[in-house]
């Protein structure tokens, strides 16, 4: 038996185990990320870096909230709230982009103003309409077009700004992956099936995403 066979196997066998690691771990990175942007975002008063923040605060709450807190027999209840955490952290991410564009001056909060709020009304309605449906469509699909477009203007920003922000360069890689891994994931859930050898692979590329963002941040962010 190889070692991609034994792993397999280990993980069928321990189901839960491996999604609790699995879950504590994109949390726990999440929790790093948030941290780290939160000293550079008090350093720079930068608030692009405050939206970025707030995407991994959403993306963090989301992993807790479906795997790490939900008892077994409301499992599927916290589907839900999942996604929306997933979705807003699409969107808050998305918006560190553009915040440029719509803000005159700084709002008192980054979690609730009057652009913000947009997104909420947009994320409560995506969850409705897959709750509605039964499925990840709609979440999968708005979030694949969202890093399609950021994945574009984070490119056009790097271009623009090249060697005057490191962090743009960071955009513009999580950006990229952030669409790549949403496209994967609709792929293997819908296309490959729902079988266990590939929900493996969906969590280990998503650990891996998370592990390239948290790497990015930290470069980032040394001193």
């Amino acid at each position: 038996m190889d070692i991609y066979s034994y792993l397999y196997n280990f993980i069928a066998q321990n189901k839960d185990l491996f999604r609790f690691f699995y879950s504590f771990v994109i949390a726990l990175i999440c929790l790093v990320i948030v941290i780290k942007t939160d000293r550079l975002f008090r350093i720079s008063s930068h608030q692009g870096i405050r939206y970025f923040r707030n995407a991994f605060f959403f993306y963090g709450l989301g992993f807790i909230f479906r795997y790490l807190l939900a008892k077994p027999i409301y499992f599927s209840l916290m589907r839900p709230v999942f996604e929306f955490f997933m979705i807003m952290g699409g969107f808050f991410l998305f918006y560190s982009l553009l915040w440029k564009r719509f803000e005159s001056s700084k709002d008192v909060s980054s979690l609730f103003n009057s652009k913000i709020i947009v997104f909420y009304a947009l994320a409560l309605i995506i969850v409705v309409l897959d709750f509605l449906w039964a499925w990840y469509n709609f979440m999968f699909f708005s979030q694949i077009i969202l890093f399609g477009l950021a994945s574009i203007i984070s490119y056009k920003n790097y271009k623009k700004g090249r060697g005057q922000h490191k962090f743009l360069k960071l955009y513009f890689v999580i950006m990229v992956l952030s669409f790549i891994a949403w496209s994967l994931n609709f792929i293997f859930a819908y296309f490959l099936g729902g079988r266990l050898r590939w929900v493996a692979n969906i969590y280990f590329l998503n650990m891996l995403v998370f592990l390239i963002f948290l790497y990015g941040v930290i470069k980032v962010t040394k001193k």
